[in-house]
């Protein structure tokens, strides 16, 4: 069994080449647990996104061929929107998918999420690729960074029983 102490166990950001950005993290948990928490509704809902939004699903089917649809609401009532199809559901270790901010058409990306066990954690890599530089570099400027680290952090909390 690997040595998971020095493993990190924040999120980590991280721009590769001209048209990817890849996330890591390092959970505490199996990777069954972490891709539930992704396929599931009941639980995607108390991760994903950042904790000043509810976020609901309008639709998350699984599978190949499948879509799904989830949606931010402000306590002010504005809904931002997200959607993409499913290329890939292998549980409990990949899952590929487009993924698309409505608010923001034309910048898809494709996202594929891998869960690796090691020992009794759970390492995660989600890699986005854009069409290219302009489309990456816009997604960043936007936010991304920041809500993905708040994300997997609620993830964690999730996983780990912590929320």
């Amino acid at each position: 069994m690997p040595d998971t102490s020095t493993l990190p166990h924040k999120t980590e950001f991280e721009l590769v080449g001209d048209t990817q950005v890849e996330i890591t993290r390092i959970i505490e948990g199996t990777p069954e647990q972490v891709f539930d928490a992704y396929v599931n509704p009941d639980k995607l809902v108390q991760w994903w996104g950042p904790r000043t939004l509810s976020t609901e699903v309008d639709k998350l089917d699984a599978k190949v061929p499948g879509e799904w649809r989830f949606f931010h609401v402000a306590p002010d009532g504005g809904q931002y929107a997200f959607h993409g199809v499913y290329h890939e559901v292998t549980a409990p270790t990949r899952i590929v998918q487009t993924f698309e901010f409505e608010g923001a058409p034309g910048y898809v990306s494709l996202e594929t999420i891998t869960l690796e066990a090691i020992g009794s954690k759970t390492k995660i890599t989600a890699v986005a690729t854009y069409a290219g530089p302009t489309d990456r570099d816009a997604v960043v400027s936007s936010g991304m960074e920041g809500g993905a680290r708040e994300s997997y952090d609620r993830l964690a909390e999730l996983v780990e029983g912590r929320s």
